[in-house]
């Protein structure tokens, strides 16, 4: 066995001969990229055994990894009468591949459905703002703007609970076939419930009064903190006094195989669920369970009374996750909570929001030209200047204002609420910590300072303690997120990656606390963590891509940590450390001031962009105006749909622009080369937050091919992120499940790497979970949900992966699925 993996591992590593003793990335100068395709050959041969990245850090030597992995045994043959269960089925069956036919008409029934809406939208604004303007001073306008729009918030409201209980009744477990009519009643419902206004009111108890007019089964003193809204309702069961926090899925549903599977979700009482957590069909929590930040439970596990689970797929731990106690009194908070956020929401957010332009018009008649203009304003350049003016206020005087207003109000809130004291929940000290996460998680100004020199002072001015600065240019990326700014704290020589979430607030059903996060000195944190306070990660640390970062054991230093759970690597190997002579001296200068250049015209073009698309939406609103004496409400209907057209358009034309200029492709330089500028410029100017609105139908696909990416016919996308869209090719009726994540690219400290990814036809990938750069995928295989498929993984076809580090999941574990199952459903 040692004979046969040395001899494999030779031709990888382009040796004559590796001795048995060598340690694969301290003596033989290997990176987990290598080692992946060392994996891949043992795959591909019958007399070796299959091994795991996890298995390849565990035991890095060959001698190790002999002893460690069991020999292949022959496979026995499976009888040929026995069924391929529907949950598990590779590939999609041939009945559930719809035909050219059906994929085409589901697309022109949602675009018929959008028309009519927007159109009943467009009626009702009509006649609105016709009866609001005939007010004869700003507080009648008020008066009327609040009956209005309340009427308009209640409707809209309402709007969803009617639609889903008149077209599909009570969710059930099933199947539904994509792009089939079935499935088109499921997109409308889906759509409109999260669409809905309350979906803004999330963590408050008006939110799960919402699920329970869905039809979700939610018992007294739930808190839901995640923004995932859940879809199949009736499927979704959640006990008395159980927590989910944020960024966590349980919509009940997910795509595999051509068809939609719908199955049930059973969450106990006083349950905890943490951060960014996925809970895939057909599983449950017993009454007080806990799962842990970055888990996830794969179909058909069952987490008994009591127990506490973390990993992905979840396994169990003796780790305690809940640090916040109960207090009493809640049910009065709750209620006052409640009537206060829907009375600020009817007389003052809905009343600005929909009678906001007319007071303005009565209040400051010099703004008449501009809102409304005449029919000869379209023929004059003054009208043209002026919008041209009003649009660069809008764009880069807000940017002004909300700056200032940032960096000042937060600060004097933030005395309100005390480190490691608890307070009640909905009571006023927690409205005051909500003011405070809301104004400085700013994702507009994150992304136009990410990836440059400024993030740093950004942050710092918003509150986040930094040691003192070692600026590298990339010390953030464009996407960082917290709960409260003034208790996050970044060691001196930290850089971190796109993805950030620091979780320095612990929630139970009843009270909530705030506690310092730190991350610790010289350390490189990879993309999608969540981060919580009470980590045992300090300085010198790796954090891997999706990683789980331990809260327990000892205090981690100098090492590298990945996977959920999470285990030790190496901080740094050997091929990372080729550009380490940029990163001090002479060379750091020039090169940081040569990026400093780059960057600043880079947000410059952001800026730009952002100031042309503001200028074109509101010269289509001033001609919608221009032609409701004629057209009446269909004007403004025809507005809402061109304004949309444009933005995809537009944005689409943009990344084409800069594409065209240098065409993102396999790439492994320094973060100081012009080339990783220019990919850094590619990730900020484009716009991908219109793409949304696309999930789920056939016109995602449209401008998925548009940006550049290699995309096979009749694929589903229910809300996937592709970053080098020209580095991507992704096979026939695939199905990428929402929060899912195609990344070509990835960042170790100086060093950045890229590479081509493929995904062959029939694959899925699961929800939530993320394939990394240089991997290829098989035709009909499948990646569990929240898994993380390491760079340069060969997964075969038709072959089932999950986990974190993702790997191939054996028959043993398709027993365990079976009997799982079957519990699950009995505690639903």
């Amino acid at each position: 066995m040692e004979h046969a993996l040395a001899e494999v591992l030779a031709e990888v590593v382009c040796i004559e001969q590796v001795p048995v003793d060598s340690h694969f990335f301290d003596d033989l100068g290997a990176d987990s990229l290598v080692m992946a395709h060392f994996c891949a050959r043992l795959r591909k041969r019958a007399d070796l055994p299959s091994v795991s990245m996890k298995e390849i850090y565990q035991h890095p030597t060959v001698r190790g990894l002999a002893a460690a992995v069991p020999a292949p045994t022959a496979p026995q043959p499976a009888p040929a009468t026995t069924p391929a269960r529907p949950s598990q089925a590779i590939g999609p069956p041939t009945d559930a591949t719809a035909s050219t036919a059906e994929y085409v008409l589901c697309g022109f029934l949602q675009a018929f459905a959008f028309l009519g809406y927007t159109c009943l939208v467009a009626v009702a604004t009509a006649w609105g703002y016709e009866w609001i303007s005939t007010g004869s001073g700003v507080f009648d306008v008020y008066v009327r703007s609040v009956l209005f729009g309340g009427a308009g918030f209640l409707g809209l409201c309402a709007l969803p609970v009617l639609v889903k209980w008149t077209l599909i009744g009570r969710w059930k477990p099933g199947q539904i076939r994509i792009w089939s009519l079935t499935y088109v009643r499921f997109w409308i419902v889906r759509t409109l419930i999260r669409s809905a206004p309350l979906v803004l009111f999330v963590g408050s108890p008006l939110y799960v009064l919402y699920l329970r007019a869905l039809g979700a089964d939610i018992g007294r003193g739930a808190v839901i903190l995640s923004r995932n809204v859940p879809v199949c309702t009736d499927l979704l069961t959640i006990g008395e006094d159980t927590v989910i926090r944020k960024d966590s899925f349980f919509s009940c549903y997910r795509a595999q195989g051509g068809v939609l599977q719908l199955g049930p979700v059973s969450i106990g009482k006083s349950v905890l669920v943490s951060e960014a957590t996925v809970i895939d069909i057909r599983t449950a929590l017993g009454d007080g369970a806990q799962l842990a930040h970055a888990s996830s439970l794969h179909s058909g596990q069952v987490v008994s009374d009591g127990e506490h689970w973390h990993g992905s797929p979840a396994q169990r731990t003796e780790t305690n996750f809940q640090v916040v106690g109960e207090m009493p009194h809640a049910t009065l908070r709750r209620a006052l909570h409640s009537v206060l956020q829907l009375a600020g929401a009817l007389f003052l957010y809905v009343p600005l929001v929909v009678g906001g332009t007319v007071m303005l018009l009565v209040a400051v008649p010099q703004f008449n030209t501009l809102i409304e203009p005449g029919p000869s304003a379209f023929t004059s350049g003054t009208f043209y200047r002026d919008a041209a003016v009003a649009a660069a206020v809008l764009v880069f005087g807000g940017v002004a204002l909300c700056l200032l207003l940032i960096a000042v109000l937060p600060r004097v809130l933030r005395r309100a609420v005390v480190p490691g004291r608890d307070y009640p929940l909905y009571g006023w000290h927690h409205s005051v910590h909500r003011a405070v996460a809301r104004l400085t998680n700013r994702r507009f100004l994150t992304r136009l300072f990410g990836d440059s020199s400024c993030i740093v002072h950004y942050l710092r001015s918003i509150g986040y303690d930094f040691s003192p600065i070692e600026q590298t240019g990339s010390n953030f990326g464009c996407d960082v997120r917290h709960e409260s700014p003034f208790l996050s704290s970044v060691g001196s020589g930290t850089m971190v990656a796109d993805g950030l979430s620091i979780v320095n607030a612990d929630f139970s059903s009843t009270a909530f606390r705030v506690s310092r996060a730190p991350i610790g000195a010289h350390s490189f944190l990879g993309n999608r963590i969540a981060y919580p306070a009470r980590t045992r990660a300090g300085d010198n640390c790796l954090l891997a891509t999706k990683v789980m970062v331990p809260v327990d054991g000892k205090l981690r230093e100098g090492v590298g940590l990945l996977g959920s759970p999470s285990f030790e690597i190496p901080r740094s190997v050997l091929r990372d450390s080729r550009f380490d002579q940029l990163a001090s001296g002479e060379e750091l200068r020039r090169g940081l001031a040569a990026k400093n250049k780059h960057n600043a015209a880079t947000m410059g073009w952001y800026l730009l962009v952002r100031w042309i698309y503001v200028l074109v939406a509101a010269l289509l609103a001033a001609g919608a105006v221009d032609t409701y004496a004629r057209l009446g409400a269909l004007a403004l209907a025809l507005a809402d749909v061109l304004v949309l057209v444009f933005t995809a358009v537009y944005f689409v034309l943009v990344e084409r622009v800069l594409t065209a200029v240098r065409c993102p492709g396999p790439l492994y330089c320094s973060i100081y080369d012009p080339r990783f500028w220019w990919r850094e410029r590619y990730w900020k100017v484009p716009s991908e937050t219109y793409l949304r609105i696309f999930n789920g139908t056939p016109f995602k696909n449209v401008i998925w091919r548009l940006l550049g990416v290699r995309i096979g016919r009749r694929v589903f996308d229910d809300g996937c992120y592709v970053t080098e869209r020209r580095m991507v090719s992704i096979g026939d009726a695939c199905a990428l499940n929402a929060g899912s994540i195609i990344q070509c690219h990835s960042q170790e400290d100086g060093t950045f790497k890229s590479d081509g990814i493929t995904l062959g036809r029939g694959c899925t990938v699961g929800v939530g979970a993320l394939v990394h750069y240089g991997v290829t995928v098989g035709d009909g295989a499948a990646l569990a949900p929240d898994s993380f498929l390491m760079k340069g993984e060969v997964v075969p076809s038709h072959s089932w992966w999950g986990g974190n580090p993702a790997r191939e999941l054996d028959q043993g574990c398709d027993q365990d699925y079976d009997q799982g199952c079957d519990q699950a459903e009995r505690c639903s």
